[in-house]
């Protein structure tokens, strides 16, 4: 079988791939429609977020048998176009999820100890501890929505804290002995704190919006480590000035383009955008959360195994 590479990824892919028969062949640099022209040749390929697979790139690859996707989600890919032409689609959630569940913690640990503010503070001179005094993470409630791969590394994450971990899927009984699964009103009720760990669909794009953040009933802080298109920024950004949000990690934004590789699709900075860079309770990261050097081999190592227990 013959394989394209689109996307760069840890060098064991392609070496074990090699060792299985596999013929690859690597492509970083060409355009969509130079690869539409040679996708013919090839029986899979693999590909992080580079550009989108929709039906018109599928017509022209007419012996594929695969798509491999270095990462947790498909929605750079037209699924159903995808399945309808007998595609395998190989996906590695498994492959990030702890780095996710780490970064997730790591941002509300810094949130709630003011760490980026102090340490600005201090690098600038300034050395102003009561006005960076932090609050504690034990003895409140974290609510997540999705309770998958990621929501569930990051409840593990959360064991060695006295808190109440309770999460919100639109799959029944997913719940565990690290988090108790309730409705999405009774998440909305008891929440101190709200991780969202959810796919692209069309149920997640723009829910964390006015209303919803409305429907909470205590003040709380925002974590999300899983897409940008979740969460309506200019919502939020009114949420945190009156105070009903009370800080955001974000490590994904609304403004991404959908190869997740850069952030504005034009040189424009949103208004929206402008508040979150200016504002201290407020943390931002490059779409990092799993993004470590030990994912980076986990994820190729996934994708390799699917690919042997699939077509070997």
């Amino acid at each position: 079988m013959r394989v394209l590479h689109l996307d760069t990824n840890h060098t064991l892919l392609i070496n074990q791939l090699n060792d299985l028969g596999f013929t690859n062949d690597e492509d970083y640099t060409s355009s969509k429609q130079e690869i539409e022209a040679k996708i013919h040749l090839y029986d899979g390929f693999i590909i992080r977020s580079r550009f989108k697979i929709d039906t018109s790139f599928l017509d022209k690859a007419t012996n594929l048998k695969f798509i491999g996707r270095v990462g947790a989600g498909l929605e750079n890919i037209d699924c159903d176009y995808a399945t309808s032409k007998n595609i395998a689609l190989i996906a590695a959630p498994e492959g990030n999820r702890n780095a996710v569940g780490e970064h997730s913690l790591g941002m509300l640990l810094s949130l709630f100890n003011k760490l980026n503010k102090a340490d600005n503070e201090v690098r600038n001179g300034k050395w102003l501890r009561e006005a960076n005094r932090g609050i504690e993470l034990d003895g409140r409630t974290v609510g997540l929505i999705g309770y998958g791969n990621m929501g569930k590394s990051f409840a593990k994450k959360l064991r060695g804290f006295d808190v109440d971990v309770i999460c919100y899927d639109i799959k029944p009984n997913v719940g565990d002995e690290n988090c108790q699964q309730v409705s999405l009103s009774e998440l909305q009720a008891n929440a101190d704190v709200l991780s969202l760990h959810t796919p692209q669909t069309e149920l997640t794009k723009n829910m964390i919006k006015a209303e919803f953040i409305n429907n909470f009933k205590k003040n709380f802080w925002l974590i999300n480590t899983a897409r940008g298109t979740s969460v309506v920024t200019k919502d939020l950004v009114n949420a945190l000035k009156t105070g009903k949000v009370l800080g955001a990690g974000l490590d994904v934004l609304e403004y991404e383009k959908s190869s997740f590789e850069n952030l504005f699709s034009d040189d424009k900075m949103p208004d929206a955008f402008q508040y979150l860079i200016d504002s201290e309770n407020v943390l931002l990261s490059p779409h990092v959360a799993g993004w470590t050097i030990e994912s980076k081999e986990r994820l190729a190592q996934t994708i390799v195994n699917k690919i042997k227990a699939e077509f070997c």
